[in-house]
């Protein structure tokens, strides 16, 4: 598209909103413009910040009695930090900040950069005195080592340090744990099985390298197989495979963008994206997170005002934004984007990293879980690392789009073409979730990832703890703000068998550090029930178990359902 025009049309009119005392008392926010305020009507919870998603009608709904069902969706929600948690949070770092500053001037510091003279200098001086005085204290709960497959359950190699963080040494011992930290959505990071034993073939086979780029003599036949697959798993005419998921978006962005085109960010999107959208040098604007008034009203502006300067139409506007947000937990709302891309000509790109094989009844992403049409949404991109247990991710879309990738994307020309066993790993899992291998193994797994996460967060939400996302979300973050209560509960939840991710500053705002669970369909009633009580131990220890929204009044109860009947879930 080289040219955009559109009338001044109106702003669509506001809904209506529903406020009350305790939305206001649980900290929810009015900018004026374009936050959204609601209650969930069929729970009667109040929440801050809730999406309050509009009816659609699903293509994934079932026909009973010839009357069409359609899907519930779950609503979405993300309670502000507190008064007091914001200043308690903001007084840590402060005093960290000082004891940093003061202890660098009474002992001389060991980490100057030496012979530099002339040269600029290799670390940014507050990166240094954070990582120093800030990461350093907790860096043990980063960077541990694994010793098993990331499955149900983990092994950490267990370490200590006689100087403060700065030298780790094995101990030589290991501890074994429920593994709530990695990616294994649908629970393929398995060394035995059908996946395991068709990549082990493929080894024989091909062995474990092409060593050569696909543009030139690294095209096997199963990179070709695997292309096709994707697309159709996705429903798109084309697909592309790359053998880095981080490369999948920072290489291939600059490949479809240029420096006339404007990118329309979500606030929270994946570093990955951000350095691809820099590496095109096409000109960002940020729109907040997952909030569509913000958007309609960037996207008002670029269409009005035209590039800077020479206000000339933008020869390509898109809408870049994730499926599911990895540390937020949060569902992109896919049906309005796609309302407002055809109302006003721009684009779509949605990364389904996360949501790709974990989000919808069949397994296809957001877009099968709102039921939206693949062919609405311009470039579909995901990766491997996740749902599927391998590695490296896809750009799908039209054939023209993928045949312009195929002669200019980086990743396609110049990096070494993805393994012969990672190859097979994605085709066998992803064979298995269409239901290509005869049975129903797939979609056993991605209904009961569903029921685990509803399961798990629901009795996190009822305990207490502010939990962000969406209900169906198998990301799970709960709030912690404090850089030492995220240190004391990564290592109290292993003490007690339960490996989670902590996560704060610079990954998140200063005021929003949380420790962030990641739910798989390879877990049991049991391995959820026992990080359950241990986060309520230790949520006690640290108080951490105060939300302000009311509490849920109904049942948490572990629905063990059939494969054919989906009722519970869709």
């Amino acid at each position: 598209m080289t040219h955009l025009t559109t009338s001044a049309s109106k702003a669509p009119a506001k809904g209506e909103k529903s406020r009350d005392s305790a939305a206001i008392t649980a900290g929810a926010i009015d900018d004026g413009s374009d936050q959204d305020l609601s209650v969930q009507d069929e729970k009667k919870v109040v929440v801050s910040r809730t999406i309050d998603h509009k009816p659609i009608t699903s293509q994934n709904g079932t026909e009973e009695n010839g009357v069409k069902k359609v899907r519930k969706f779950a609503g979405e929600s993300f309670e502000e930090a507190s008064l007091w948690d914001a200043f308690c949070t903001y007084l840590c770092y402060a005093v960290l900040v000082i004891v940093g500053y003061v202890n660098d001037f009474i002992r001389p510091r060991t980490t100057l950069e030496k012979n530099r003279e002339g040269y600029v200098s290799l670390y940014a001086s507050f990166e240094s005195f954070y990582t120093r005085h800030v990461y350093r204290r907790i860096r043990d709960c980063w960077n541990m080592p694994v010793s098993s497959v990331p499955g149900k359950y983990i092994t950490l190699m267990e370490r200590q340090s006689d100087d403060y963080g700065w030298t780790f040494e094995y101990t030589g011992k290991s501890v074994t744990c429920a593994n709530l930290g990695s990616y294994n959505y649908l629970g393929f990071a398995e060394n035995h099985g059908p996946c395991a034993d068709a990549a082990i073939k493929m080894v024989h086979e091909f062995g474990v390298a092409t060593c050569s780029p696909r543009r030139e003599m690294g095209n096997a036949t199963f990179h070709d197989e695997l292309d096709k697959l994707v697309a159709t798993f996705v429903g798109t005419e084309d697909a592309i495979t790359c053998a880095m998921g981080f490369a999948t978006n920072t290489l291939n962005l600059p490949a479809i963008l240029n420096q006339g085109c404007l990118v329309i960010s979500d606030a929270k999107n994946h570093a990955s994206i951000i350095l691809g959208l820099r590496l095109s040098r096409a000109t960002i604007r940020v729109f907040k997170h997952n909030n569509m008034k913000s958007l309609e009203k960037r996207i008002r502006e670029a269409i009005i005002q035209g590039q800077p300067r020479t206000h000339l139409p933008w020869e390509k506007i898109f809408i870049v934004v994730e499926g599911v947000y990895s540390m937020e937990g949060s569902i992109a709302r896919l049906p309005e984007m796609i309302e407002l891309k055809k109302k006003y000509g721009v684009y779509i790109y949605l990364d389904e990293a996360h949501s790709v094989g974990a989000m919808g009844p069949r397994g296809r992403g957001v877009v099968d879980y709102w039921g939206c049409d693949p062919s609405d949404v311009d470039i579909l991109m995901g990766t491997f690392t996740k749902s599927f247990g391998s590695a490296g991710g896809y750009i799908a879309g039209s054939k023209e789009l993928i045949g312009m990738i195929r002669r200019h994307s980086h990743a396609h020309c110049y990096a070494t073409a993805m393994s012969p066993p990672i190859a097979q790993q994605i085709i066998s899992s992803m064979r298995i979730i269409m239901g290509m291998d005869g049975t129903k193994e797939g979609i056993k797994r991605i209904r009961q990832l569903r029921r685990n996460a509803r399961y798990f967060r629901m009795r996190l939400k009822k305990a207490g703890f502010i939990v962000y996302g969406n209900d169906d979300s198998p990301v799970v973050p709960t709030a912690l703000y404090m850089p030492s209560k995220i240190g004391y509960t990564v290592r109290e939840m292993i003490k007690r068998g339960v490996a989670t991710v902590g996560v704060g500053f610079p990954a998140t705002l200063l005021v929003e550090g949380r420790t962030r669970f990641c739910i798989s369909s390879s877990h049991t009633k049991e391995i959820l029930d026992h990080a359950y009580e241990a986060m309520c131990e230790v949520g006690h220890n640290i108080m951490i178990r105060n939300s302000k929204l009311p509490l849920p009044t109904e049942e948490v109860v572990y629905a063990d359902g059939s494969v054919d009947d989906d009722d519970d879930l869709y």
